[in-house]
């Protein structure tokens, strides 16, 4: 073997990532990025660092989104240079939009081999444009090390200097590393001592005053500080079911149509923000009022200004005094009334005990039919909720399903994720496949489920692919299947469009078989079309990756 400046940079580089806390490095093979590859897998060996392969960039993107996503630690994602980097723009979009911190690592060649025809190189500095919070071309090895690099790029993706005017606004960070021939070379030994990322200042938070009529909207990611600030405001809450704020005694049930009240929705005077919040257009109508205060805690990258007016702040606290009682219970009684229930009704015991034929007869069908009750939108998603408590996860793809959950699922305080930064439907299952390897790796309980429509399980078909070597996620993939995108059906193109043209261009129709889809990739198949069955596939203990399909009427 000979010297390597390539290799020596890039065991630095992975040594300092690990010692500034980094734990897991979804890696896409490629020629150009072997030095930083086997850096990789050489820590990976050690146990300092939990590596992913993944063969398409796009795939590991997403991946690396997931597991920083659970983690609230930057994953990093390293891939090769060329179109290999340009498939983690995606990721790095939707990281961006939603706050979550990512590294993303691209190989490149050396500067001499830019803008002159070489095989692989494109213009990579700056290709990632607005979507990162900081960008670095980093020195070529020989001329200049690496160090410093993993420390200002940790510290960035976790909100230090706060480029867009408010601390700890978390988001990704690029790192593009060229390097020179010879890439691979006699490994240097350095110590691997994994260390905690550094921690970031906090901004004085803006007091609330309690006069004007207040409620809380909690937007996807916004967590429980929103439930805490409406609990200590006494105001309602409006929660997405994307948010992981749906719980708590002041969840508001069915808040669209209650937004639309006049008596209600008409009287708010302002709206305390947290998360993004993309599910009705009655959240949007009302954040969108000159007449509403709006008060935003930004996470992402774009700070959310729908009315022209909006505070944005990092953090918010609620002033002493006593709280507005009448405008709360305005709220909670009109809340009640829009409760669902989905629960199936008792069985008749004494109908089924009863001597008479008629009655027994008649209770046993009544039985029979609960069980044999077909499936639709709403009792899929009432039962993926059902079967979810705090020790799994849940992930929402961008299907029409997410929308159905929003409008009837009630209060349960469960950790729920969904890449609502753009409200995309690429990277769903790659993106729950991180969260299940992140909330799984120190031997913790529970099962990652991910909740999506046909056209967003097939858009990341090529996530569902493992490497035999790695170990298998508790991972249930529930499809609802109902043949197409029926998403555009209740859009206004719904309306207007020709039924062959929309059928065409918009709901995209298919005859996949999601059966032969999961024996290639290695995956236990369920087809279920009864509430009864798809509840025993549910809460069967899974020891590995479930795809379960639910036929839907379109």
């Amino acid at each position: 073997m000979t010297a390597s400046p390539a290799t020596d940079a890039a065991a630095s580089l992975i040594a300092d990532l690990i010692g500034h806390g980094v734990r897991d490095l979804v890696l896409s093979p490629g020629s150009r990025s072997q030095a930083l590859a086997l850096a990789a897998v050489h820590a990976a060996n050690e146990g300092a660092l939990r590596l992913h392969v993944r063969i398409d960039e796009r795939v590991a993107g997403f991946t690396a989104l997931g597991l920083s996503r659970e983690t609230g630690v930057p994953a990093a994602v390293l891939c090769t240079s060329g179109t290999a980097a340009a498939n983690l723009l995606p990721a790095a979009m939707e990281a961006f939009h939603s706050g979550i911190p990512l590294l993303l690592l691209t190989a490149d060649r050396p500067p001499e081999l830019r803008g002159v025809g070489a095989n692989q190189a494109t213009s990579q500095p700056g290709m990632f444009g607005l979507w990162v919070r900081e960008q670095i071309d980093a020195p070529v090895p020989g001329e200049a090390d690496w160090s410093g690099l993993a420390a200002r790029a940790v510290a960035v993706a976790l909100g230090a200097d706060a480029p867009y005017g408010l601390p700890g606004v978390r988001g990704p960070v690029h790192l593009n590393l060229p390097s020179r021939e010879p890439l691979s070379g006699d490994f240097p030994v350095l110590p691997l001592v994994p260390g905690e990322p550094p921690s970031t200042s906090a901004a004085e938070p803006l007091v609330l005053s309690r006069g004007p009529r207040t409620v809380v909207i909690a937007g996807a990611d916004a967590g429980a500080d929103a439930e805490e600030i409406a609990h200590v405001g006494s105001w309602p809450l409006i929660a997405e079911i994307v948010s992981g704020a749906r719980f708590g005694r002041q969840i508001v049930h069915g808040y669209r149509a209650l937004l639309d009240d006049d008596e209600l929705g008409g009287r708010i005077e302002r709206a305390v923000v947290l998360g993004h919040p993309t599910l009705s257009r009655e959240v949007a109508r009302l954040l969108s009022r000159t007449d509403v205060d709006v008060i935003a805690l930004r996470r992402g990258g774009e700070e959310l200004n729908l009315n022209g007016r909006t505070t944005p702040t990092a953090s918010v606290s609620v002033a002493p005094g006593p709280a507005d009682r009448e405008w709360l219970g305005a709220w909670m009684v009109a809340s009640a009334a829009q409760v669902v229930d989905l629960s199936e009704r008792a069985p008749d015991t004494e109908g089924l005990a009863s001597s008479d034929f008629t009655a027994r007869r008649d209770a046993v069908n009544a039985e029979l039919d609960a069980v044999r009750r077909p499936l639709n939108r709403a009792l899929l998603v009432d039962a993926v909720w059902r079967a979810t408590w705090p020790h799994d996860r849940l992930m929402f793809g961008s299907s029409r399903l997410v929308r159905v959950a929003d409008a009837l699922l009630g209060g349960k305080k469960v950790p729920v994720h969904a890449n609502r930064g753009l409200a995309g439907i690429d990277g769903t299952i790659a993106t729950a496949t991180g969260i299940a390897l992140a909330s799984q790796a120190s031997g913790a309980p529970g099962v990652t489920r991910v909740l999506l429509g046909d056209l967003a399980f097939l858009h990341d078909v090529g996530a569902l692919l493992l490497p035999p070597d790695e170990a298998e996620p508790r991972l249930q993939v529930i499809v609802g299947n109902d043949g197409g995108g029926t998403i555009f059906d209740g859009l206004e193109v719904g309306e207007t469009a020709a039924r062959a043209d929309l059928d065409r261009a918009f709901y995209t129709p298919h005859t996949v078989r999601l059966e032969q889809l999961a024996l290639a990739y290695g995956w236990e198949y369920h087809r279920v079309t009864t509430r009864t069955a798809l509840d025993q596939a549910l809460t069967t203990p899974a020891a590995g990756r479930q795809l379960i399909e639910v036929p839907l009427d379109r």
